[in-house]
């Protein structure tokens, strides 16, 4: 084989990933958002999260899009591990689909599959069809590339060193590892499965051999979702650890089976194409290992659990802050897939929403401290504004390198959006952290507000928490609630103005003193800047809301 043959075998598969890709991302932009309350929906009930699973991963021709994703939504709190379990089988029998169509020669088609996606997306201006276009000029490149592979592996067969290097292949031990570690190196269990039934169909390799490499790739293709939990959960981790159970457990048993009784003669009886022997074997194994570990769904979630027991973690004021929910959804760079964009909604809500339930703390302490002219809250004031500067900190540079990567419209607008409301908070906090410092020079300068001002201030306080509280609703988002939400940043702008005159007609009789002026003023801004920054979260709220 030349170096032309190499490089055809590299652009193959190289347009067979990239296509793969495509689908992914076409599918994302289309339905992607829409995934969480799917899966939330049909997950419960086990049957229905097989069904899913395997639909999804067919539609995507990868298991390891809808195994990352769960990873995600177990990591965010979205799904419990018991659900988890069905999805991930499900995605392992979905992404027999792949090696089915290689079986029945649709490449075919591809290039007209893949004109009528190039043709969608360059000439018609509606996103929706250029999204879809963009899945139909995906699976066109994927299978144009399977036929390219094809070629350019033909030479092979009358290679000394691959044929002999292929004949070994027939120890199950050796089989089983090439087979891993192949599927690992290009992270696409239906690739490797492809590039198999291209050999087996030149001849190059027997399929006596071959099953064994197939039983390989199924473990090998785990290795996306193990990079994806690294950073996540212990839950989301034990996720992974069911999928690398299911896989070597049907790996072990397939194996004896094939060692024991003559399932392969039966297969290539039955089946006369070297390709449809191949996808008729993986898909005998992912159901059959699916039938045999559906019931014990809830002892792969315990085992896993056993593997990967909770750990108590030191508590050292170097570890103290930390993201709850957002954590990459892949690692090693290589960021997006399917349900990313759902994932990525979901933590960055849930923590934000943290965020702004400590920022509305601070607020309520804040105007207590000065009412009661009391210093002792202010360290647990200033602990949790620092909180709220590292969580700013945080969030602003995971969403800075989430913008650089996304490629979907909608996404960078929802994304975009998150990031100003979390710039928001933090200016709550900020002005938060002002109102409790003023009752230090209240306390040093003994420095008292009139009983008219601090009556004032409880109406400022009672309007603050219900305008902030307004941002925690669940309701959060509609047209209606950003209509009363403005109405409440309007009355803090009216109070603000007459608490203003009311201050400059003491001061006309008197009634108190230059420096309680100053602080009382500076007080009313801060009041008032608590009303403008709630409003700007309301209406990111609601661009976010109209996005999804």
């Amino acid at each position: 084989m030349d170096l032309l043959g190499f490089l055809g075998v590299f652009g193959g598969l190289a347009l067979f990933l990239h296509g793969m890709q495509m689908m992914s991302s076409g599918l994302e932009a289309v339905a992607g958002n829409r995934m969480k309350s799917i899966l939330e929906k049909l997950t419960a009930n086990r049957f229905m999260g097989v069904l899913v699973g395997a639909l999804i991963t067919a539609a995507v021709q990868s298991s390891s899009a809808t195994t990352v994703m769960v990873v995600g939504f177990v990591n965010a709190g979205m799904m419990t591990l018991n659900q988890a379990v069905w999805l991930i089988m499900g995605a392992n029998v979905g992404t027999t689909v792949t090696g089915l169509l290689i079986a029945l020669d649709v490449g075919a088609l591809a290039p007209v599959v893949a004109f009528a996606g190039v043709f969608l997306m360059v000439f018609v201006k509606k996103a929706r069809l250029q999204h879809i276009g963009q899945i139909m000029a995906g699976l066109g490149i994927l299978f144009i590339g399977m036929d390219t592979m094809s070629a350019a592996m033909a030479p092979l067969r009358d290679f000394p060193a691959f044929v002999h290097l292929m004949s070994t292949l027939s120890n199950p031990l050796l089989g089983i590892l090439f087979g891993a570690l192949f599927t690992a190196l290009i992270q696409s269990s239906s690739a490797s499965v492809g590039i198999l039934q291209t050999l087996a169909a030149g001849g190059i390799v027997q399929f006596s051999g071959a099953v064994y490499v197939l039983f390989g790739q199924n473990i090998g293709t785990c290795i996306t979702s193990v990079l994806a939990s690294l950073g996540t959960s212990r839950s989301a981790k034990r996720a992974t650890c069911i999928h690398l159970l299911f896989n070597v457990i049907g790996t072990a048993i397939f194996t004896l089976a094939v060692m024991i009784f003559p399932i392969t003669e039966w297969i290539e009886a039955a089946v006369a194409s070297p390709k449809a022997e191949i996808a008729v074997m993986h898909i005998a194994f992912n159901l059959a290992t699916t039938a045999l570990l559906l019931p014990l769904g809830g002892w792969l979630a315990q085992l896993a659990t056993m593997i990967l027991p909770d750990k108590e973690e030191p508590q050292t004021a170097g570890t103290q802050m930390r993201l709850a929910y957002l954590t990459p959804v892949t690692a090693g760079g290589k960021d997006g897939g399917l349900g990313v964009s759902a994932i990525v909604v979901d933590q960055l809500r849930n923590e934000l929403r943290r965020m702004l339930e400590m920022a509305r703390q601070n607020v309520d302490t804040g105007f207590r401290a000065v009412l009661e002219r009391d210093c002792s809250p202010l360290e647990r004031v200033e602990q949790r504004e620092e909180y709220i500067d590292f969580l700013n900190r945080e969030i602003s540079r995971y969403v800075s390198r989430l913008i650089s990567i996304e490629t979907n419209e909608r996404g960078s607008k929802i994304v975009s959006g998150f990031f100003t409301i979390s710039g928001n908070i933090e200016r709550i906090a900020d002005h938060a952290d002002n109102l409790a410092g003023y009752t230090q020079l209240l306390t040093e300068k003994n420095i008292a507000f009139s009983a008219i001002a601090q009556e004032e201030i409880r109406q400022m306080q009672d309007i603050s928490l219900r305008a902030v509280s307004a941002l925690l609703s669940g309701e959060g988002g509609s047209v209606e609630w950003l209509s009363q939400v403005a109405q409440l940043e309007q009355r803090i702008d009216d109070m603000t103005a007459v608490f203003r005159r009311n201050q400059l007609r003491r001061m006309r009789e008197g009634a108190c003193s230059a420096e309680a002026c100053i602080l009382y003023s500076e007080l009313l801004t801060d009041f008032e800047r608590i009303g403008d920054h709630v409003l700007n979260i309301a209406e990111e709220l609601t661009k976010v809301r109209t996005s999804l």
